[in-house]
């Protein structure tokens, strides 16, 4: 039986490219495929980027047998096995939100996934050099990969189109930050529907209608994904989040009480590293931010 990877699911139909020895099969097309009713009654369902066995059907098309095993799999959006979650972030047009960018990054860390962080229109930040390096210093201090690039000058684009060779990375970030952009960048002929930015509202239009897998040539996938304005805690519980602060471990496994919640426990290590400049301020009045809003949601939901 032949394996593949799905690249696309739409309207209950799964598009599948045929794998060989682990990599794409050259010269074969796309196969479409329809899952089979197991998957509903063990109550799961392919993703895109699931690796599977699949069967051809006398009319051309397929069907989904076999899901094979999962490295990981995200909520939202949904798709499998990614290696790299890519966020951009732009630095002008929608202006830098470094709240928005935590919010990712506790969401990422839960999931258990390596970011990167891609911050994007550096052509708009020329008269401003020093707040771009400040973000990228900031964050590289706590362990983050941070890359600059220019869609309009295409700086930045080889070197992030090489780290993701060979694997599967899924963009997400701000509406409008220019992600349609650089995958047109990252892969020539693509062209996807770029959306203008309402300098009034601050945003772009959403672009992007469902969760692909594009082929970038060098062994490696991109999930472009529909743009996101906000994300919720619901799935994630309050006694985690500090976990999804990396730079806080290091102190927190020395915090006088088990369980130290880092806002106001005498003995808290964390606070002590707030307070002599070792952890961010912005970072720790994030930190704040979310707990006081997933105690919010408990108490509503």
């Amino acid at each position: 039986m032949p394996e593949g990877i799905i690249i696309k699911a739409l309207s209950g139909y799964y598009y599948v490219k045929p794998l060989q020895d682990g990599s794409i099969a050259t010269g074969e097309e796309t196969v479409q495929c329809r899952g089979r009713g197991i998957f509903r009654k063990k109550g799961t369902a392919p993703l895109v980027g699931d690796r599977i066995i699949y069967g051809l059907t006398e009319n051309g098309e397929g069907t989904v047998d076999e899901i094979l095993p999962r490295e990981s799999e995200l909520i939202r959006p949904p798709v499998a096995n990614v290696n790299l979650a890519v966020l951009l972030f732009s630095l002008r047009e929608p202006d830098m939100n470094l709240n928005l960018l935590d919010k990712f990054l506790v969401h990422i860390e839960h999931a258990g996934l390596e970011p990167l962080i891609v911050l994007t229109k550096q052509d708009l930040a020329d008269d401003d050099h020093e707040a771009t390096r400040e973000v990228k210093e900031l964050y590289e201090r706590i362990g983050y990969e941070v890359m600059v690039t220019s869609s309009l000058t295409g700086s930045g684009s080889e070197q992030l189109r090489d780290r993701l060779a060979g694997g599967v990375s899924v963009f997400a970030g701000q509406s409008g930050v220019g992600k349609s952009t650089l995958l047109n960048r990252l892969v020539p002929g693509l062209e996807l529907e770029t959306g203008e930015i309402s300098l009034r509202l601050g945003r772009g239009r959403h672009t992007t209608r469902h969760v692909e897998l594009m082929d970038i040539g060098n062994g490696g996938f991109v999930a472009d994904t529909p743009g996101f304005s906000q994300l919720d805690f619901l799935e994630l519980g309050v006694e985690e989040l500090s976990v999804c602060f990396r730079e806080f471990a290091s102190y927190a496994e020395n915090c006088k009480f088990r369980g130290c919640s880092h806002l106001h426990e005498p003995g808290c290590r964390v606070l002590d590293a707030v307070e002599a400049g070792e952890i961010a301020g912005s970072r720790y009045e994030h930190y704040k931010l979310f707990y006081n809003e997933m105690k919010d949601k408990k108490r509503r939901y």
